[in-house]
């Protein structure tokens, strides 16, 4: 969920995508709005969240479409991908703030959502969204997507370095229709072979999320697609200009896209909205990425200190909201407060972003001025070198 790298080659060099910073804004939103259901909560989020469990789709379609982004635009430039700098980035951004959060959660199991807890290694290798059983782990298993994310950082690197070594060029689009391919025959078989025959069981919304909701062999549909628009907007620059003009019809078409998916995906567990929900779904929050970062586009003039500032605490809310709900309850409910009242949600809201800020301005900002530095150093290094071999 850490998405906060904007290439050259898909921005302004003097206009920061605004309309990113919108959809990370909605995105947190709308998972946090799907997480208060297990929480104590008002009825009306019932409706209101219902299908929130879908702004990690949209993460997913924001991390692909920046990520593989940042690393087209090395080869567009004809320079080098420095895998070394890749993974200290990576590191430094998603980490230290994980690590905090994942160390919250076992020395201090008060400040667990639920009863059951992982095995500390599945946290600290990015394995937990692996077969993660909910009657076995329900806490912190938020970090499935993370998981997901991290596996995607380790390989996406390699296969665009191989496919440069090899020289494939717009060959390599083929993988990407491969792995979707893929995605579909996977969860066709996992849905008929590991999850429909207990589907009417006790156990069965579990299992069908054990082996179709959570694996990253299931879910590769969202950051496909951010990687696919990264591809055309940065390798096909003249597609990227003719749809420049219609910002706003990709931004109405992706929703008109999610309402329809709303509906197919009502019940989760169901074969079509298993099969053809994760890509459709994909493809809806594809066209509004891609919407928003054409210039006609409305999201792409607005300007919000509200939507910025979330879209900049995005991660460290995702990654301690639950926490801070459980105190908050926990804390309130002592003073007469429903659980299940407004105050009590606004409450829910105040802490998670409060424990976002100390998350964001004590672990967060210290290692990344840490990254930096190294990064500089490196640089510094590097240009030396060049110096002397030129002398």
């Amino acid at each position: 969920m850490a998405h906060s790298l904007i290439t050259d080659e898909i921005s302004d060099k003097n206009h920061k995508l605004l309309g990113l910073d919108h959809l990370r804004a909605f995105a947190i939103t709308y998972v946090f709005l799907f997480h208060a259901h297990i929480f104590g909560h008002p009825k009306w989020l019932e409706t209101a969240g219902a299908f929130g469990w879908t702004g990690v789709d949209l993460f997913f379609v924001l991390s692909g479409f920046l990520i593989a982004g940042q690393l087209f635009s090395k080869i567009a430039k004809g320079k080098p991908i420095l895998l070394r700098e890749f993974f200290l980035k990576r590191v430094f951004r998603i980490i230290p703030a994980y690590l905090a959060v994942v160390m919250l959660y076992y020395f201090f199991p008060v400040l667990r959502e639920g009863d059951k807890i992982a095995p500390l290694w599945r946290y600290l290798t990015f394995t937990l969204n692996i077969w993660l059983d909910r009657d076995v782990c329900n806490t912190f298993t938020h970090s499935w997507s993370l998981c997901v994310e991290e596996q995607f950082y380790l390989i996406l690197p390699a296969i665009i370095v191989l496919c440069t070594y090899l020289k494939m060029g717009k060959k390599a689009a083929y993988i990407i229709i491969a792995l979707f391919i893929a995605g579909f025959i996977v969860r066709i078989w996992s849905y008929n072979t590991l999850a429909l025959p207990f589907l009417n069981t006790a156990r069965g919304n579990n299992i069908w999320a054990m082996y179709i909701y959570y694996p990253t062999y299931t879910r590769l549909d969202g950051l496909l697609v951010g990687v696919s628009i990264a591809g055309i907007f940065t390798f096909y620059p003249h597609i990227k200009t003719r749809l420049d003009k219609y910002g706003n019809v990709l931004l109405l078409a992706g929703i008109a896209l999610l309402i329809a998916c709303n509906f197919l995906s009502a019940d989760q567990s169901t074969f079509s909205a298993t099969v053809f929900g994760y890509p459709l779904i994909a493809l809806g929050y594809g066209a509004v990425v891609a919407g928003a970062v054409c210039p006609s586009c409305i999201l792409y003039k607005f300007k919000s200190k509200l939507t910025a500032n979330l879209a900049t605490l995005s991660y460290s809310i995702y990654l301690i909201h639950k926490l801070m709900i459980t105190i908050a309850q926990k804390t309130f409910v002592q003073f007469g407060i429903d659980k299940n009242s407004n105050l009590m949600f606004v409450i829910g809201i105040i802490s998670s972003i409060t424990g976002a800020l100390l998350l964001r301005y004590l672990i967060e900002k210290p290692f990344l001025r840490i990254r930096d530095r190294i990064l500089k150093q490196w640089r510094e290094k590097k240009s030396v070198k060049a110096i002397t071999v030129t002398v």
